[in-house]
């Protein structure tokens, strides 16, 4: 059933008049398809409105959400649909907003309904660990997956305590960036301990994306394991750890920075320990 724009501004009109009032009724599938069938008007600021009023419903009107962003031949609706579901942020959407995060044709639609995923919260945590451990899926989902692990923050805090253990490398890098996110917000011992544990984790990747998160952070307790790792047989792991000391910024790194460069038989890793010694230095004269 598709709307003219007058029959969906009069419908809007009269939905919003009755909910102001409290007289609309939630029970009629009826009315919600028909304000669902409103998500696909090409005005803007309409299909806003359109939102905006599900939204508020809330609950009633996500079984016809649902089944406009599974099945909807307008592309539009889809779209509309999932970002709808964000603003109503129920975790019975999970399956369908995965599904669709996994298999719409369109991009939009899969950025919206992983966005929505990231609204979910604690609830929505699990189902994105559960894609980014998956072999089966590409990466420039687990990307997005991670995104969305990252936005949930803090309120994902026992799960990704728990995730740091997973055996899934691309799962614990996730784990790392979430977790930077969250003490970079709210700083958490535990959580900042994981941090630099997960400096000796087996995985190289993992190992590097823990330390530029640590110097990002300027976590100086993180320093003697980062020290430690300019030692370490794997090329990329002390090119990292020499800049994560380089941000951190604390002059005690000089000594074994510029023992590190002496032992250093990479060339490609030479210049990055003598950049991270000059600018400790430079950092060093300018406080003095």
């Amino acid at each position: 059933m598709v709307l003219t724009q007058e029959q969906t501004d009069n419908l809007l009109e009269k939905v919003l008049e009755e909910i102001s009032l409290k007289t609309f009724n939630s029970n009629d599938e009826n009315l919600l398809k028909s304000l669902v069938e409103c998500l696909g008007d090409t005005r803007g600021m309409t299909r806003l409105r359109a939102a905006q009023t599900l939204g508020e419903i809330g609950q009633p009107a996500t079984p016809f959400l649902l089944d406009a962003l599974a099945n909807h031949s307008n592309v539009v609706v889809r779209r509309a649909s999932a970002k709808t579901l964000t603003l109503i942020a129920d975790p019975d959407t999970i399956p369908q907003l995965v599904h669709s995060f996994l298999n719409d044709e369109d991009t939009v639609v899969q950025g919206s309904s992983v966005g929505a995923l990231a609204r979910m919260g604690e609830a929505g945590v699990i189902p994105l660990l559960d894609i980014l451990g998956s072999p089966d899926i590409p990466e420039s989902a687990k990307g997005h997956a991670a995104w969305a692990l990252s936005f949930i923050g803090v309120k994902g805090k026992q799960y990704l305590e728990q995730a740091i253990d997973n055996d899934s490398p691309v799962v614990r890098g996730a784990v790392v960036g979430a977790i930077a996110k969250v003490v970079a917000e709210e700083p958490d011992q535990d959580l900042l301990a994981i941090l630099v544990n997960s400096l000796n984790d087996s995985d190289s990747n993992v190992r590097c994306e823990t330390a530029a998160v640590l110097g990002n952070l300027t976590y100086q307790p993180a320093i003697p394991t980062l020290v430690e790792l300019l030692d370490h047989v794997d090329d990329e792991t002390r090119k990292s750890a020499a800049l994560s000391l380089m941000k951190i910024g604390d002059i005690t790194a000089l000594e074994p920075l510029q023992k590190a460069l002496n032992s250093e038989s990479t060339t490609t890793i030479q210049p990055i320990i003598k950049l991270a010694i000059s600018q400790l230095e430079r950092m060093h004269k300018e406080t003095e």
